[in-house]
């Protein structure tokens, strides 16, 4: 009976050890990893941001991306850009691969914000936070939205307008990508200051989808079609400067207005060809949402809606 008794005490020791050893490892990293995104950099790593643009070939968003990459590189973050190049299926593959590659946080400037909901989504499951910047997601759960207040620079174009054309005559839109945030409040603000004034009427609202070729043609067709024409107003410069080549080409004196104050659209303005662009200042853009997302990644608080101010430029 002794002798088992010292046995039985040897057995409950070894037991307790190995409990001890048990319990000291998952203190020691066996429980539970922080989720992707939250209190990185806390212990001194870099900090992974990607950054998923609708497109680069429009200097808009070029902008935007170096002025992203300026403020990662004076944060020692890094920064993972891919481009979407104006393709739905090709941007949400994208931001799947950003996801696989587990950065801390995604920014997001949605080609279109309805179809970019389930890539959003995606990265909620994977506990990584979402930040939409210029054009905004339609469903999803983001952490923050970084733009111009679109709906008050449309409105800034259209008060422009009026007097430009002394709140008399036709006025054409050329509208953006359907399904953009942009496109829709840079509308709204538009038909807000110009609809229902006596004496002015939109004769035509077309999209040519942000792009200049497409803005050439659109309007080389409502010219053919419509020869009396005061004013235009585009969703972005790039469609104002292909409608512009237009309006050259027929000899005829419209007031063209832009959106994003890009270096071609401000020496336009500068050289008396365009009336006009609102400065929506991409580059301050990406600066900000870059910023934001280093301190989303290290569990800082950030406003749900930060804007980005906004100017309208005119001739010196």
């Amino acid at each position: 009976m002794k002798k088992m008794h010292i046995v039985m005490s040897v057995l409950m020791a070894g037991s307790l050890i190995m409990a001890g050893c048990s319990t000291q490892s998952k203190l020691e990293g066996g429980g539970a990893q922080p989720a992707p995104g939250k209190d990185a950099g806390a212990a001194g790593g870099k900090v992974t941001i990607g950054l998923s643009l609708s497109t680069l070939n429009n200097p808009f968003f070029v902008t935007l991306r170096d002025g992203a990459m300026k403020a990662a590189k004076e944060s020692g973050d890094n920064l993972v850009v891919v481009d979407a190049q104006n393709d739905t299926s090709k941007q949400i593959s994208g931001i799947e691969d950003l996801i696989q590659k587990k950065v801390n946080v995604i920014m997001i400037n949605p080609t279109d914000s309805d179809a970019i909901v389930t890539a959003v989504q995606e990265a909620n499951k994977a506990n990584i936070p979402v930040i939409t910047i210029d054009r905004a997601a339609n469903g999803g759960q983001v952490v923050s939205h970084i733009a111009s207040d679109n709906v008050k620079g449309g409105q800034m174009a259209g008060d422009y307008i009026l007097k430009t054309i002394g709140g008399k005559g036709n006025i054409v839109e050329l509208q953006g990508i359907a399904g953009t945030s942009a496109a829709r409040d840079r509308g709204k603000g538009f038909h807000s200051a110009v609809d229902g004034k006596d004496g002015v009427k939109v004769s035509a609202s077309q999209p040519a989808d942000f792009d200049r070729a497409k803005g050439l043609s659109v309007m080389e067709n409502i010219l053919q079609g419509n020869k009396d024409i005061q004013a235009v107003f585009a969703h972005n410069d790039e469609m104002a400067l292909g409608a512009l080549q237009a309006i050259q080409a027929s000899g005829k004196n419209i007031a063209v207005v832009g959106f994003d104050a890009t270096d071609d659209a401000v020496k336009a303005v500068n050289d008396g060809k365009m009336a006009a662009t609102v400065a929506q200042k991409p580059a301050a853009i990406g600066e900000t949402a870059v910023k934001t997302a280093d301190k989303v990644a290290k569990g800082e608080k950030v406003e749900a809606s930060i804007p980005v101010d906004l100017e309208l430029i005119t001739k010196k």
